[in-house]
């Protein structure tokens, strides 16, 4: 049998995050786009196979329109992330924002939920787990993309210990616009993506994939040790559970729904 599309595109996308590290300049930022796309492809065409139309659109709509919104407030006004602008490294920009960044807000979200949705039944947990992970991912994200110089703030005190040029606000601006963004999907994916699904592996596969590889680059190819640390804290109060839940369940012959 041939493997399904979300698989295929989930091996394009390790073996092109392999790469990064062995790679510089303008070299690594295409991969660094290349990523950033099949991410994209993976989370939405897995929502529309395994969801259908309605979350496919609402996670576009709350991620992919909603992701260019805040991103365009943000370089704009500086809320809620701070003054921040964008290199020209990541491709072509609208409104002062490189139109792969709403790409990366898709990318990771859609994971995020079906990584809470399987930690608890409860909308508002889910909703603020969802939330938690995907901005505890951006202490990986920030760092790693100031140190290549794709984006800058302008005053990025005060910043977490050993993690200089990114401000505190940013993740907390982060967090704030995750809680907004899962509230709405939830609500608007429709009641599919609230239940777990066999079919979810490689998405689930893709949440272990970011974690794990987010802390081993950190630490050793990257030369970004303090982001690995906090990284590793903060996203594993998600991603922790989650793996332990699905080593109880396959012990139990059970399978990743």
């Amino acid at each position: 049998m041939r493997p399904r599309p979300p698989w295929l595109l989930l091996g394009a996308l390790i073996l092109t995050q392999i790469c990064y590290p062995l790679t510089a300049g303008t070299t690594r930022a295409r991969l660094t786009v290349v990523t950033v796309v099949l991410g994209y492809l993976l989370s939405v065409s897995h929502a529309l196979l395994t969801r259908g139309p309605r979350a496919a659109a609402a996670l576009i709509g709350t991620a992919t329109v909603g992701g260019f919104a805040v991103e365009a407030l943000g370089v704009a006004t500086g809320f809620p992330f701070g003054t921040y602008d964008y290199s020209g490294q990541l491709g072509p920009k609208l409104l002062g924002v490189p139109l792969i960044i709403p790409l990366a807000w898709t990318w990771m979200a859609w994971p995020g939920w079906l990584a809470a949705v399987r930690l608890t039944a409860r909308r508002p947990a889910r909703v603020a787990i969802a939330a938690v992970g995907l901005a505890a991912w951006d202490l990986f994200l920030d760092p790693q993309m100031v140190a290549e110089g794709y984006w800058r703030w302008q005053d990025p005190a005060p910043a977490l210990p050993g993690v200089p040029g990114v401000p505190v606000g940013n993740y907390l601006g982060w967090l704030g616009f995750a809680l907004v963004l899962m509230a709405v999907l939830a609500r608007a994916a429709g009641a599919g993506a609230a239940l777990p699904a066999p079919a979810d592996a490689p998405i689930i596969a893709l949440w272990l994939w970011t974690y794990a590889s987010s802390v081993l680059a950190h630490a050793v190819f990257l030369a970004l040790p303090a982001s690995a640390a906090w990284g590793a804290a903060v996203m594993g109060v998600v991603v922790v559970p989650l793996a332990a839940r699905l080593v109880w369940r396959a012990r139990e012959g059970r399978r990743w729904a």
